[in-house]
């Protein structure tokens, strides 16, 4: 069983801070979950899909956020309770049901987990989500550890059944990526079918049902207003004249540096959970006995602007800082040193910063820049596609997933990049504003996720665009979650259909396309080459499994290679960037604990100096 459909409140757990997340939603009575997957919000969903292989919880893998969205918002319509998951920017592709699910609401509760990513340790930008419950009209509220991580998907489910509206919950990487000792709670009974009641008046929003239901949805807001006065996710503590204003995992950042600083007698703490609407009366009240007031959140200075804006409402000078030269950045995720250190110097505290310990003697760390994996299929597509465009001016507009990584050196393999899906719609715009050979990079899953419409629009306005799919076979750089071309029957699962990416292509009507193997280098080249030249929109399909999932799933076969005594130095096989290889004494070698076998650089090597490497034979 797994270990998060343990029954026994009140036992104690280790758990990741996504696996509190999904045991919170597991003790709320969640029956429908969906997502698409990113991080730092991964493990969430895949617990719920592991889960959901030993129970009657529903779960799925959606094409993009704003399906995933959709099908959840469907099933709590039908009173279920139901929860979307996603990370930060997987709701600028949900936002668009979200803005009017707002106004429509929900029967049975509905969470939307938004996890955002302060430091875009693997995200395109840091954006604050904070701001679409502004936006929408929906409550957010925020944990700061792992224990209220799980507790609050309980509570958020409660306030979205009171108010009949979706609640997002937005955590952190922090929150996410940490791990603690967490309390297990009961596991309320699921409801795993519900029943939809027409209701086209309220239910289908065309304008004159939507003038009404914003009516609706302002009246809701006033309800969730005064839910935020009460709630108990917003804390207050001490009662010093120093006031300190927090949220998320900024709060235990200030309590230590509090506690570090010896001002515990002399600051008060507003911890503020339920971050829209703003307790606006707590706040008020809070500040009426502070000399001074330092608001610490993370992001951007959401909190901040209405803390002032609340004072001012009040007529209450009180001094607010948070965000600005020689405190609070907005930029990346804070530290308790950082915390501390702006603490002191706001409120005129003494205080010397620690030591640090002296490496000046030590050798300097060698930067490791991201990297594609040893034997990456992708790799290989990109050696061929610089091949085949030789001679060429060419513009790569690139997407998201592993293949992002082609950006560096030497492969160079990347100019544009915005967001999911958008190689296809800024190649064909490329296309018509340059007189380059724009070729486009897109994997399979982020083509399904988004890629399709700008293929579309490039087949009507005849773009002249050769675009890549890179098809490994699995959503790779999240952690091998499936999508709408994966084989499931691999992961020994059924009932799941497949689509073929080239019957896809070919049925949007695109006049070239052609398939590669890419380890095959001299015709996966040939095959570009003839692409390439093509005027007008075509696609190369380059298949190859992952090269972690086939090893995974007990499918890779490849057998290492080395470099030969014919090496003359020429080093063309480092063109390729893989990590299996290494300059020892001013020779190229393969690392043979790295190397998977590929043979693409065996395959490029001009005196054919790369060979297997032979198996020891056993000693008698």
């Amino acid at each position: 069983m797994h270990k998060l459909l343990t029954d026994r409140a009140g036992e104690k757990m280790l758990l990741l801070g996504n696996e509190a997340i999904a045991r919170g939603a597991i003790e709320a009575g969640v029956a429908f979950t969906s997502t698409y997957p990113g991080t730092p919000s991964s493990e969430v969903s895949l617990s719920f899909f592991q889960m959901s292989q030993e129970s009657d919880l529903y779960f799925e893998y959606s094409t993009n956020e704003k399906v995933a969205l959709e099908v959840a918002a469907a099933a709590a319509n039908c009173g279920l309770r139901s929860m979307a998951v996603m990370k930060h920017v997987g709701l600028n592709v949900a936002a668009d049901p979200l803005m009017t699910l707002a106004y429509v609401g929900v029967k049975g509760g509905m969470v939307v987990l938004t996890a955002d990513d302060p430091f875009m340790f693997s995200s395109q930008n840091e954006q604050d989500n904070r701001y679409y419950g502004k936006l929408s009209g929906l409550s957010v509220i925020e944990p700061s550890s792992v224990q209220e991580a799980k507790e609050l998907v309980f509570y958020a489910f409660e306030v979205s059944e009171q108010l009949q509206e979706p609640v997002i919950l937005r955590t952190t990487t922090r929150i996410n990526h940490s791990t603690a000792v967490v309390t297990l709670g009961p596991i309320r009974p699921r409801v795993v079918k519900g029943e939809f009641k027409k209701d086209p008046l309220n239910l289908v929003t065309v304008p004159a049902v939507s003038r009404k239901l914003h009516v609706k949805l302002l009246k809701n807001i006033e309800k969730a207003r005064t839910i935020s006065e009460t709630s108990p996710l917003n804390i207050l503590e001490g009662d010093g004249a120093w006031g300190i204003v927090c949220n998320g995992i900024s709060h235990a950042y200030v309590k230590d540096a509090v506690k570090d600083l010896d001002i515990s007698r002399k600051v008060r703490i507003l911890r503020i959970g339920f971050s829209h609407p703003m307790p606006g009366s707590w706040i008020k009240q809070f500040l009426k006995g502070c000399q001074k007031v330092l608001v610490v959140e993370e992001g951007e200075p959401y909190m901040e602007e209405a803390v002032k804006a609340f004072a001012q409402e009040d007529g209450n000078c009180v001094k607010i800082r948070g965000k600005g030269e020689g405190l609070f950045s907005p930029l990346y995720e804070f530290d308790p040193g950082m915390v501390r250190e702006r603490i002191a110097k706001y409120f005129g505290i003494p205080y010397q910063k620690p030591v640090s310990v002296d490496v000046s003697d030590a050798p300097e760390v060698p930067d490791r820049p991201p990297t594609l994996c040893a034997g990456c299929s992708h790799r290989a597509t990109y050696y061929a596609v610089k091949k085949a465009a030789e001679g060429i001016k060419t513009i790569y507009p690139t997407d998201i997933g592993c293949y992002t990584l082609g950006v560096l050196p030497p492969l160079s393999m990347a100019d544009f990049l915005l967001c999911m899906g958008s190689s296809t719609g800024t190649g064909g715009g490329f296309s018509k504003a340059t007189d380059r050979k724009v070729i486009s990079f897109i994997g399979d899953s982020t083509f399904f996720h988004s890629g399709i419409p700008g293929l579309i629009n490039a087949i009507f306005n005849n773009h002249n665009l050769t675009l890549v799919i890179l098809n490994n076979g699995i959503t790779a750089m999240t952690g091998h979650q499936p999508h709408p071309g994966a084989d499931m029957s691999l992961l020994n699962l059924s009932g799941y259909g497949r689509l073929d990416i080239e019957n896809v292509v070919k049925g949007l009507g695109v006049p070239f396309v052609t398939k590669i193997k890419p380890y095959k280098v001299n015709k996966s080249i040939e095959a570009i080459r003839e692409a390439v030249r093509f005027k007008g929109v075509s696609v190369v399909i380059s298949e190859e499994m992952c090269v972690l999932y086939a090893k995974s799933l007990g499918l890779a076969k490849g057998k290492p290679f080395r470099v030969t005594e014919k090496c003359k130095n020429h080093r063309d096989c480092l063109t390729i960037a893989c990590p299996a290889f290494f300059i020892w004494e001013g020779k190229v070698n393969i690392d043979p604990t790295l190397c998977t076998g590929c043979a693409v650089c065996a395959q490029i090597c001009p005196e054919n100096a790369i060979m297997p490497l032979k198996a020891k034979k056993n000693s008698a």
